[in-house]
């Protein structure tokens, strides 16, 4: 029985690390700022078409 109960609490202990590890990636990427988005290259536009 205590076998039993060791590999349990092993498996509530695993699954509990990988819950915790997945809402912390989760606050983490949502911690991060967003980047700007500009462009690094920008094109002067003659009128409307070619």
């Amino acid at each position: 029985m205590s076998r039993l109960l060791a590999a349990a609490l092993t498996v509530a202990l695993g699954a509990a690390l990988a819950v915790g590890a997945a809402f912390g990636t989760v606050a983490l990427l949502e911690a991060t700022p967003d980047q700007p988005n500009t462009p690094l290259i920008t094109y002067e536009q003659d009128g409307q078409g070619s």
